[in-house]
């Protein structure tokens, strides 16, 4: 890419603070937003690396797009620090972040051309007209829009109008890329399609990337770390596999993936946990239950790490076959399981044997993986 220097807006005359370590490229300390007596963000502390691509994951009303609003400078923190590339931005206006940002919506200029839209920026930063044309060349080139450049955005796809929006954040080279659910508007396939697309493209500029969610999915296959969130908490940072098969509270464990919730107790501990389930013993790593020792449990077990047989001594509990729901590339065999009283659980099984194998109304035996089971204090009844 061209490099010439950007000219840019005025700085203003203020103190700036930098972060220790060089390869931090945004970092939160005690980060606190209220909208009026109600607290959106509790002190959110966070550090993103250079180059990473960081997914905030949480349900609607969680605190994550207020979160990203902050490090865009759309929204005013009334507590904490913000830090980008080392500086101290807490105050500093979102045309000064030197953040590229994608919203849900686009919002994509409709009375400019695919080009305009794309060099807009570069105009407000007063770069001149042949290097502006040269970079929006090269981003309309890295988002598969080459020769788009004439057309308006009413003339193009969802997709194509995502990919307009994406080359906008780019084409300015940000500091950190700021995405606000991107793909909710896209339909499935072409939603998985932008999903590879954009993690190749990051991965090819090595941008620093912020990425705002609820699809599970989408923060699972994208991220270089997620950061689960729930009513203005940060409930578990980590790496895909960390959130998805040691979460850390009941929250990680019920909202990332799918999984059955059964009641137990903590019976006791050796050198393991000591479960009871079912009438039956369960003998799990003991970091991976957050209890007291005859505590009750709600034990929480991944669908594909449940096994079906015939029934045997050998089976951990017995079950019989209510129904079968066809999901295309795997079967969810759903069981009734009386030793767990009104509890029900479903199996994840690959392929269509389980169809005819396990049909409605046999009874067969069920053995637990437990690399896909942890347990909590059990919730409160009422």
């Amino acid at each position: 890419m061209v490099s010439a220097e950007i000219t840019r807006f005025p700085q203003p005359d203020m103190p700036r603070a930098a972060v220790k370590s060089s390869n931090i490229a945004v970092q939160l300390d005690g980060v606190l937003k209220k909208f009026g007596d109600a607290i959106a963000l509790h002190k959110i502390s966070l550090t993103i690396d250079e180059g990473e691509f960081i997914t905030l994951l949480g349900p609607s009303g969680c605190g994550k797009t207020t979160l990203l609003n902050l490090m865009a400078g759309f929204a005013e923190a009334d507590g904490g620090e913000i830090f980008i590339d080392g500086e101290l931005v807490t105050e500093i206006p979102p045309y000064q972040r030197e953040i590229g940002i994608v919203f849900q919506n686009y919002a994509l200029f409709p009375h400019m051309t695919v080009e305009k839209n794309v060099g807009y920026g570069l105009r407000m930063r007063g770069v001149p007209k042949a290097e502006i044309a040269e970079r929006v060349e090269q981003a309309l080139a890295l988002v598969k829009l080459a020769g788009y450049g004439h057309r308006k955005p009413r003339e193009l796809s969802g997709g194509q109008q995502q990919r307009v929006a994406l080359a906008r954040a780019l084409v300015i080279r940000p500091k950190v890329l700021l995405l606000d659910e991107p793909f909710s508007a896209l339909d499935k396939n072409l939603r998985l399609s932008m999903q590879v697309e954009l993690k190749a493209i990051q991965r090819k500029l090595g941008v620093t990337t912020v990425f705002v969610t609820h699809d599970q999915g989408e923060a699972l296959s994208m991220s270089d770390r997620v950061v689960v969130m729930s009513a203005g908490h940060v409930r578990q940072i980590g790496t895909p596999d960390e959130i998805y098969r040691q979460p850390r509270d009941p929250f990680v464990a019920g909202f990332v993936g799918d999984v059955n919730i059964l009641p137990g107790r903590y019976a006791g501990r050796d050198h393991a946990a000591v479960l009871e389930l079912g009438g039956n013993a369960l003998r799990l790593p003991a970091e991976r239950v957050q209890a007291s020792v005859g505590e009750r449990l709600d034990v929480y077990v991944r669908p594909e790490n449940i096994q079906l047989g015939p029934l045997s001594s050998h089976c951990f509990l017995s079950a019989t076959v209510i129904t079968h729901v066809f999901q295309g590339d795997h079967v969810d065999v759903h069981l009734d399981v009386p030793a767990l009283g009104s509890a029900s659980l479903f199996a994840r099984q690959s392929g269509l044997e389980s169809l005819t194998r396990w049909p409605v109304g046999s009874v067969v035996g069920i053995t637990f993986d437990d690399e896909g089971v942890c347990a909590f204090t059990a919730a409160k009844q009422g």
